[in-house]
């Protein structure tokens, strides 16, 4: 995976990225991937381009595609760091900063449900 074709993203987040492949020991060489036409909103530009992004990574059996923008550089580095998000989901756990905002979620609903019983029970 060639990473000179992201010069509209921040290099700082690209340097991030970078050291989570590392960190995590994935092969870039072994990601597969291919461009196909979008659609949705957007019109022309999403509806006849092939700027949604599609990877494959096969020692995982993982496949991401991703078209949030209508730039396809912008969509392949989001999906590469969707990519990397779920190998470092199932290979590390303990580490994952998705694992991590659902616990903080769920910790923050049940925080809410503990005060809307105590709320309730004073009202009784």
């Amino acid at each position: 995976m060639n990473f000179t074709e992201f010069s509209a993203i921040n290099p700082g987040k690209i340097e991030a990225l970078k050291a989570r492949i590392a960190r995590l020991g994935i092969d870039l060489r072994l990601i597969d991937e291919s461009f196909v036409k979008g659609g949705g909103k957007g019109g022309q530009k999403m509806n006849k381009t092939a700027n949604a992004v599609m990877l494959r990574y096969p020692p995982l059996g993982l496949t991401v595609r991703c078209q949030r923008e209508r730039h396809r550089s912008l969509n392949r580095f989001l999906a590469l760091r969707e990519m990397v998000d779920e190998i470092e989901f199932r290979i590390s756990p303990s580490t994952s900063e998705r694992l991590a905002g659902i616990a903080r979620l769920r910790k923050k609903k049940a925080r809410r449900r503990r005060r809307a019983e105590k709320a309730g029970r004073k009202d009784l």
